[in-house]
C-alpha cells in the first residue's frame, strides 16, 4: 500500500517518560515533526494545558489516555478531551457498545461547542505488550489475540469509532475489512536491529505502512536516541521509500 500522506503525517512521536520541559525541548529539535502523543505519564505531570502549549507550536495532538469507564464518564471525558483540541483520542474498545457510543457522542458535542473539528476516536484493541501465552494464562481468555482484536475492531466500527490501535501484526487483517478512512494506528515499531524494550508484537516502519497502517506511534527509538533528530530522520526516510 503506497504512502498517500507526507511521511511526517505518518509518524506520531510518543513523548512518554519526559517532563514538560524535556518534551518541549525535544519537539523543537525535530523540524519535520507534525504529530505528538501525550500519554498518561506526561498528562498527569503536565496537565491539560500542555496540549495548548504544543498546539501553539503547530503540533497535532494524539491524546492517548485510553479512556475505559462507564458510559456517562466516557461521554464527559471525551467531550473535555475534544475541547482541548486533540485530534486523536483513545478509548478502550472493551468498555463496550454503550460506552463507545457515549464517547463518540461526547467527542462530537465537545468539539462543536468550541467550534473545533471533530476529533477521531481510536479504539484500543489489545496492547502490544501482550502475547498469546500471557493473554491466555493471566486473563483466562482462550481465544487468540488475533481473534480478540477482530472482535473489538468490529465492535468499534459498528459504534462509529474512527479507527483502532492495534499491533502491526494485526494491521493487514483489519485493513482488508476496514478500508480508509478508518484509521489503523500502531505502536510496536522498530527499525531492523533496534531494541524491543517491552514491546512484543513489533514490525519495521515500511512493513507496517505497506500492510495498511495509517500512522505509526514511535517513542523510545527516537526519544532515547543520542541524536533524536537523526533518529527521526531515519524513520522518515524509511517511510518515504514505501
Amino acid at each position: 500500500m503506497p504512502c498517500q500522506l507526507d511521511p511526517s503525517e505518518k509518524i506520531i512521536l510518543a513523548l512518554d517518560g519526559m517532563d514538560p520541559s524535556e518534551a518541549i525541548s525535544l519537539v523543537s529539535r525535530i523540524p519535520k515533526l507534525t504529530w505528538v502523543k501525550i500519554g498518561l505519564e506526561l498528562f498527569v505531570s503536565a496537565g491539560p494545558d500542555f496540549i495548548s502549549i504544543l498546539r501553539d507550536k503547530g503540533k497535532k495532538i494524539f491524546l492517548d489516555l485510553k479512556f475505559h469507564d462507564i458510559p456517562n464518564t466516557m461521554e464527559k471525558a471525551c467531550s473535555k478531551a475534544a475541547k482541548s483540541g486533540a485530534q486523536l483520542i483513545t478509548v478502550h474498545a472493551c468498555a463496550g457498545k454503550k460506552a463507545l457510543l457515549a464517547a463518540n457522542k461526547g467527542a462530537l458535542e465537545g468539539a462543536s461547542q468550541v467550534n473545533m473539528p471533530s476529533p477521531t476516536l481510536l479504539a484500543v484493541t489489545v496492547l502490544t505488550s501482550w502475547d498469546d501465552r500471557s493473554f491466555n494464562d493471566e486473563l483466562l481468555i482462550k481465544e487468540s489475540i488475533n481473534e480478540r482484536v477482530e472482535l473489538l475492531a468490529e465492535l468499534a466500527s459498528n459504534c462509529g469509532i474512527g479507527g483502532c490501535i492495534c499491533s502491526p501484526l494485526e494491521v493487514s487483517q483489519l485493513r482488508e475489512k476496514y478500508p480508509e478512512p478508518f484509521e489503523l494506528i500502531t505502536p510496536g515499531i522498530r527499525l531492523r536491529g533496534g531494541l524491543l524494550n517491552d514491546q512484543v508484537r513489533i514490525m519495521s516502519p515500511s512493513e507496517a505502512i505497506n500492510l495498511g497502517a495509517s500512522r505509526l506511534v514511535i517513542g523510545r527509538p527516537i526519544t532515547s536516541a543520542i541524536d533524536p533528530s537523526s533518529a527521526f530522520e531515519r524513520f522518515y526516510r524509511e517511510i518515504s521509500s514505501c
